[in-house]
């Protein structure tokens, strides 16, 4: 733990892997030059890994106005031990007041390992973060500019706001897709402060000798259309509907997480906070009654069609448009209009009423 410091900087953990920056920090950098100007205070972004000086810019670019770089041999692949140490170091050193990470697999690793070694608090899988005060419920004391960090609890039923305002940094994981990643500007100016990196591999607890990474079997973040499936579908044979429409309007097939539970869809297909959050030009979902985890992985789709047999599912609280009918009935009359010529655009309609 470190005390609290109120001109402390905001920093990104900046996520790469073999020398390619994931989207994740470049949209928390988008947040965290938010955050940052709210609070009048810098944004960093800390990067490790081997022959990776290249990315400086790039974070810079994406509104960093500095990068702590850590580029070493030693650093090749990911290892806890090693990057937990770093980043500790830094953070002892340079006092940062927030830092976030990914919800990736190497930062949920990652962070609660720094959370715990720094004694401070750590907020999960946040869908938004804001700065705000916060009155303490039993001394009435006002704490100001915390971050606020804000994310589903008990089951998707309620919205929770959680925030530390004794124990430093305040550490959060945010989830891919849930920020806007803004425009690079190659006008930007920033500086780069390189990290001196003592490791003796041979004091590692393991040895990383090859890293591979199965591809994703679909790339539902640049998918401009996507028709997704959930429960409601009934089967794994019967999820051919959504495949069916997917084909014909070129798009790709998405499912909710009880439609991956259940084995109708493999988990690469999922939408969702526990799964990929998508912004399509048109998100189709069928037999998804709409929890709010799905909901906060879709609900900023340019236009969403959902079709449900119940009329009062949540899914319809953030569809443009609604179908309260069968989708074994609904899909095959969708499909049909949509082969004998008509639009997309008036198959939609044609098929969905305002809800």
């Amino acid at each position: 733990m470190i005390d609290m410091n109120r001109n402390g900087e905001v920093w990104v953990f900046a996520e790469q892997e073999a020398g390619q920056l994931s989207d994740v920090p470049l949209e928390l950098l988008s947040k965290g030059r938010e955050l940052a100007d709210t609070l009048n205070v810098p944004l960093a972004a800390v990067i490790l890994g081997n022959n990776i000086a290249k990315l400086s810019e790039k974070l810079i670019q994406h509104g960093a106005d500095c990068v702590y770089l850590a580029d070493s041999p030693v650093l090749e692949h990911y290892q806890p031990a090693s990057y937990a140490t770093l980043i500790c170091d830094l953070i002892t050193e340079y006092k940062p007041q927030i830092c976030l990470f990914g919800a990736t697999a190497i930062g949920r690793d990652l962070a609660p390992t720094v959370a715990s070694s720094m004694k401070c608090g750590l907020t999960a899988d946040c869908t938004d973060l804001q700065i705000g005060n916060h009155t303490d419920p039993l001394t009435k004391k006002v704490t100001e500019n915390l971050l606020q960090q804000i994310r589903p609890a008990f089951g998707g039923n309620i919205i929770a706001t959680i925030v530390n305002p004794e124990r430093w940094p305040q550490m959060a994981t945010v989830r891919e897709g849930v920020m806007r990643m803004s425009v690079a500007d190659p006008s930007r100016k920033g500086d780069v402060v390189a990290v001196t990196v003592n490791i003796d591999p041979t004091t590692l607890p393991t040895q990383v000798l090859e890293s591979k990474r199965r591809p994703k079997k679909v790339n539902l973040k640049g998918a401009r259309i996507i028709v997704a499936g959930g429960a409601g579908v009934g089967s794994r044979d019967n999820f051919r509907l959504i495949w069916d429409l997917a084909n014909i309007l070129g798009g790709a097939v998405g499912g909710s997480r009880a439609a991956v539970d259940l084995g109708y869809v493999d988990h690469d297909h999922q939408v969702g906070q526990t799964g990929t959050t998508v912004r399509p030009a048109l998100y189709i979902c069928a037999g998804i009654s709409g929890a709010v985890q799905h909901r906060a992985g879709m609900q900023e789709s340019a236009k969403i069609l959902a079709i449900n047999i119940d009329k009062d599912a949540p899914i319809f609280g953030v569809a443009h448009y609604g179908v309260v009918g069968d989708l074994n009935e609904v899909i095959p009359k969708l499909i049909k209009t949509i082969r004998s010529g008509a639009s997309l655009e008036e198959a939609v309609t044609g098929t969905a009423q305002n809800d």
